[in-house]
């Protein structure tokens, strides 16, 4: 399991998270396709991958603390990982437990959590996945944003109402 928090940009307080867990490959960006949608200017439509470097068949990186992830950056201002910087497109670095990336010189800030973690720590969840609800034949809730949109009135006023 993998789960990314989008942290306060003051605080570093969970906004609210992602929690995603068979996936072997998550998209960040601004673009509603990616898996995480992050509203900023700064952040590239398809910004950075996170991605499982033992479903990576043509690397062999092997460590005995269970999955092993890497970030790749496909964003035009870069990805911040610790006091790493990615600048190159498909520049990569391997992330942790507990590792903040920044996307972004000055965006948004993500806390990466891989394995057990405690729900109280996730502020809002957003988008949730899991095996189960994937062969449940439902679709994929479909909440991805890092904003409310408005509702639209159902239904237009009735045009024959007489309003003075």
């Amino acid at each position: 399991m993998i789960v990314i928090t989008l942290l306060h940009p003051s605080k570093s307080a969970p906004v609210q998270s992602w929690v995603f867990e068979s996936e072997t490959e998550i998209t960040l960006g601004r673009g509603s396709q990616n898996d995480v949608v992050l509203y900023s200017a700064v952040v590239s439509r398809r910004h950075a991958k996170l991605q499982q470097i033992d479903a990576i068949a043509e690397q062999d990186y092997s460590r005995d603390e269970g999955e092993s992830w890497e970030i790749v950056n496909f964003g035009a201002n870069g990805t911040y990982v610790d006091s790493n910087v990615l600048t190159k497109e498909r520049e990569s670095i391997a992330v942790y437990d507990g590792t903040i990336v920044r996307l972004g010189e000055t965006g948004p800030k993500i806390r990466i959590r891989i394995g057990a973690v405690d729900p109280s720590t996730l502020g809002k969840v957003v988008r949730r996945r899991s095996p189960t609800s994937a062969n449940s034949g439902s679709p994929p809730e479909k909440s991805r944003s890092t904003f409310l949109r408005a509702k639209a009135d159902p239904k237009p006023p009735d045009s024959t109402t007489n309003v003075e």
